[in-house]
C-alpha cells in the first residue's frame, strides 16, 4: 500500500508554497510555485468559477508548463494577487520562451471571502509576490493564505496538505483552500465524512465529541449561495502528459465530493489544478490509475485537515469547537 504523508514530506520536490495572509481583511493567497515549469491541467466542476489562464491548460492547446497556481481569496478582486506572481517570476527569468523575454505561465482560481473581515482589501499584486517571495517546502495549514476567510458548512474552513508516496516511486499530493457550502461533517454525528481516510499519525488532530448535540436543524447552511468555492491543486511527480494530468485532476474530483456535501454547486466556483513535473512522456494506464486513485483519497484527506487545523473567528466556529 501507498504510504500516507502530510508537511513537507507530501509535497513533490521541484515544487513550494507560500501564503499571504491579511488577518484585518480576513483574507489572502497561496502560492504554488514551480519555476522550472510542470504540466498543467484543470478541471472545473463549479458553475460559477473566477479563474485566470486556464483555457491554456486545455490537452490540445500550445502551452503546456507553467510556473505556477494562484489560489485567492478576495473573489474577482483577486486575481489581480496574479501580476504580484507574474513579476516575482519575470525577475528570475522563469517563464514561456519568447522573443521578448520569458512570459511566466500563472494560472489561478478564486474564492468568495469578502465581508469576513473587517476592511476590503482583497489580495493584489503586492500580496501575490509577497506570496511567491515567502514559497517554501514547510506549508502552514488551517486559516492562512486562501484559507484566511473561508467557511466550510457552517465551520472555519482553510488550507490543507496532504499525499501519498506510491510503491513505484512516485509521490502525488492534494493542497486544498476550502470555502464550501457544503458541510465537512455528518451534522447528526458531528464526524468528519473523510475521518476514515485520515493516517493514523493525522487521527490525534480529530476532537473529542462526547457533548456534540447537532442535527440538520442545528447545522443548517448558515450563508447565502454564491458564497463559497473549493480550490485545489493535485501535484505529482510521474512524468504524466498533459491529457493524463487532465485525467488525474479530474480524478481526484472525487475527494472533493467525498469530503464536502454537496459539492459542486450552481453557485460556487469549484475547481481542481494538477500539476506533473516529470518530461511529460506519459506513463502506463495502470499507473495513472492508482496515481488518481491516491490523489482523490488525498484530497480529501487535506480537506479534512484545512478544517481540523483551522481557527475560527466570530461566528464562525473551529470545528475542534463542536465537542
Amino acid at each position: 500500500m501507498a504510504e500516507a504523508l502530510w508537511g513537507a514530506e507530501a509535497l513533490p520536490e521541484g515544487l513550494l508554497v507560500g501564503h499571504f495572509t491579511d488577518l484585518e481583511a480576513r483574507t489572502g493567497c497561496t502560492v504554488v510555485l514551480a519555476e522550472e515549469g510542470a504540466i498543467g491541467a484543470v478541471d472545473v466542476r463549479g458553475a460559477a468559477p473566477g479563474t485566470r489562464e486556464t483555457d491554456l491548460l486545455a490537452p490540445e492547446n500550445t502551452v503546456e508548463r507553467v510556473h505556477a497556481l494562484l489560489l485567492t481569496g478576495g473573489s474577482a478582486f483577486g486575481l489581480a494577487a496574479a501580476e504580484g506572481v507574474v513579476a516575482y517570476l519575470r525577475e528570475r527569468g522563469k517563464g514561456f520562451p519568447t522573443p521578448g523575454g520569458p512570459v511566466p505561465i500563472v494560472p489561478g482560481a478564486v474564492l468568495y471571502d469578502l465581508g469576513r473581515g473587517a476592511l476590503h482589501r482583497p489580495p493584489g499584486p503586492e500580496a501575490g509576490y509577497r506570496a511567491a517571495l515567502a514559497a517554501g517546502r514547510e506549508v502552514a495549514e488551517g486559516s492562512v493564505g486562501a484559507g484566511t476567510g473561508a467557511v466550510a458548512g457552517g465551520v472555519k474552513g482553510g488550507v490543507g496538505l496532504a499525499g501519498y508516496a506510491l510503491e513505484e516511486g512516485f509521490r502525488v499530493a492534494a493542497l486544498v483552500a476550502v470555502n464550501s457550502l457544503g458541510r465537512p461533517f455528518d451534522p447528526k454525528t458531528g464526524r468528519l465524512y473523510a475521518e476514515g481516510l485520515l493516517a493514523p499519525g493525522e487521527r490525534a488532530l480529530l476532537p473529542r465529541l462526547e457533548g456534540y448535540g447537532g442535527s440538520e436543524e442545528t447545522y443548517r447552511y448558515p450563508f447565502l449561495l454564491g458564497q463559497n468555492t473549493t480550490l485545489a491543486a493535485v501535484a505529482t511527480d510521474a512524468p504524466l502528459t498533459k491529457a493524463q494530468a487532465r485525467r488525474l485532476a479530474i480524478m481526484a474530483q472525487d475527494g472533493l465530493s467525498r469530503a464536502l456535501r454537496p459539492a459542486h454547486t450552481p453557485l460556487d466556483g469549484d475547481l481542481v489544478f494538477a500539476l506533473a513535473l516529470g518530461d511529460g512522456r506519459g506513463v502506463d494506464p495502470s499507473l495513472l490509475l492508482r496515481l488518481g486513485a491516491y490523489a482523490a483519497d488525498a484530497l480529501s484527506r487535506a480537506i479534512a485537515r484545512a478544517v481540523l487545523l483551522a481557527e475560527g473567528f466570530p461566528g464562525v466556529p473551529a470545528y475542534r469547537e463542536l465537542g
